[in-house]
């Protein structure tokens, strides 16, 4: 009876630690997804236009990926949960500046900026937490599932619930709401959320690698908002950003050899199955950060819908990554990684082939939610597996480096989704909108096709939520 009640008192300090975690991971894709359905009425109230909206959105998601890396690896020296609550205190003042923003620059620092800095400090003790915490394989893909299926909600919900405080109240409001979701957050994790392991402030920090590293990919993304303005400033960022990339790599090497630390082992990019992890992580969040701004953008700056209007079409993906996502964990013990990763492509490659196909034979905005839903519930199906794969295949020492690499690419998936598929869909690339936004879907179900075949090149044999080497 005794072991009993301590299985039953363990089972409820474990869901008291996850609920602050998943929500976290909740409103930073929230964030990222729900300002897709202000743009016509953030461009009017900043004076900017659909682009510097767009800029925007890109920023805050380039500045997540370019600094999740070092924000994972403060993590060992200063503690998880010191990290996770410094970044809540600057994601909500930035959260807070942007809700009162004058200006696009303005708007920049605070939700671009300070949000992305908070995002990149808050992320990876998610994950390391979780990894931590919950150390029976069982109760970490059911973990790892809350989380990635609050990631996918959030991403989701984001145009829904953004449409309707702005249409309710205003954009502003949107900001304010983030803002309290945090307090929230802070509140439930003071209660309930424990650092597993002590901080060791003697660990060395690579501040050369981080700015490299940072630099590196603000550049080349910066590169690829820059192609529908100027083809040559595009190649000189991009070029320069690779540059960046290459001396940041090669420091690294060059800091093993001498027996420093660097900011990030290679170590991590010799496993095989994490490699083709992180691939699908990426392509995963291209696409559905891709396919959220393009229709949203259409949606409003082409058919004229509001923000209300606009994130109501968006419930159908609302609705897909929910229903898969309360399936994954069944799937997960019937099915392996690899065949839900790999079904999860399939299924939102004809997801994007029914949001080029139904536009075309209807006028109806409804005509997108057929594609939107199937795009959910493959998104859906593959989110927690893919985590699993690359978490699961380190052991403890390298879950703070490898969270924020695994953090890192999703988010640089995300920012490239909007830089890529946005700047097809604006830069006038075709004769009409309707086939920039065609276009803009091809090349999101291309970058979907190169997920599919790396899970495809995942391990056959392995189950959900076994490692690759012990942990």
């Amino acid at each position: 009876m005794a072991e009993g009640a301590a299985k039953a008192t363990s089972a409820a300090v474990a869901r008291g630690v996850l609920l602050p975690l998943a929500l976290a991971q909740f409103i930073c894709s929230f964030a990222g997804s729900n300002m897709t359905v202000m743009i016509n009425d953030m461009s009017r109230d900043l004076d900017t236009t659909v682009q510097g909206i767009q800029v925007a959105i890109t920023i805050f998601l380039l500045v997540m990926a370019a600094f999740m890396i070092p924000g994972g690896k403060l993590t060992d020296r200063y503690g998880r949960k010191r990290c996770f609550n410094v970044g809540l205190v600057i994601y909500a003042i930035g959260a807070l500046v942007s809700a009162v923003a004058p200006g696009l620059g303005v708007l920049i620092i605070g939700n671009s900026i300070l949000e992305g800095i908070g995002t990149a400090l808050l992320i990876p003790p998610v994950y390391i937490l979780a990894t931590m915490l919950f150390t029976e394989m069982t109760s970490r893909a059911r973990a790892f599932g809350a989380i990635n299926a609050a990631a996918g909600i959030g991403a989701a919900t984001g145009p829904l619930i953004g449409g309707l405080i702005t249409t309710a109240i205003s954009w502003r409001a949107a900001f304010v709401f983030q803002a309290l979701v945090i307090g929230l957050i802070v509140l439930l994790s003071r209660r309930s959320l424990e650092d597993p392991l002590p901080a060791d402030p003697t660990r060395h920090f690579d501040v050369g690698g981080a700015i490299l590293s940072a630099v590196g990919l603000i550049l080349l993304v910066t590169g690829i908002l820059a192609a529908d303005n100027n083809l040559l400033l595009m190649l000189a960022l991009m070029v320069a950003g690779a540059l960046m990339l290459v001396w940041f790599f090669a420091s690294v090497r060059a800091k093993e050899r001498a027996g420093k630390e660097p900011l990030l082992s290679t170590q991590l990019f010799r496993n095989r199955t994490s490699n083709l992890g992180l691939v699908t992580q990426n392509a995963q969040w291209l696409v559905l950060m891709g396919v959220s701004f393009v229709v949203a953008a259409y949606l409003q700056v082409e058919r004229g819908y509001n923000a209300i209007e606009t994130g109501v079409i968006f419930t159908a993906a609302t609705v897909g990554v929910l229903l898969s996502s309360l399936a994954a964990q069944r799937l997960a013990q019937r099915r392996a990684q690899r065949t839900l990763i790999v079904t999860g492509f399939v299924v939102t490659i004809v997801g994007i082939g029914l949001l080029i196909a139904l536009v075309r034979v209807s006028p109806s905005a409804w005509a997108l939610a057929p594609g939107l839903l199937v795009i959910g519930l493959g998104v859906g199906v593959m989110l927690t597996p893919s985590v699993n794969v690359v978490q699961s295949a380190f052991p403890e020492a390298q879950q703070g480096e490898i969270s924020g690499l695994s953090r890192s690419v999703s988010n640089l998936g995300s920012s490239l989704g909007t830089a890529i598929a946005g700047t097809v869909l604006v830069a006038g690339l075709a004769a009409t909108a309707g086939r920039n936004y065609a276009l803009a879907m091809v090349v999101l179900a291309v970058v979907a096709l190169v997920g599919l075949v790396a899970g495809a090149k995942l391990p056959a044999n392995r189950p959900a939520g076994v490692p690759e080497q012990g942990l």
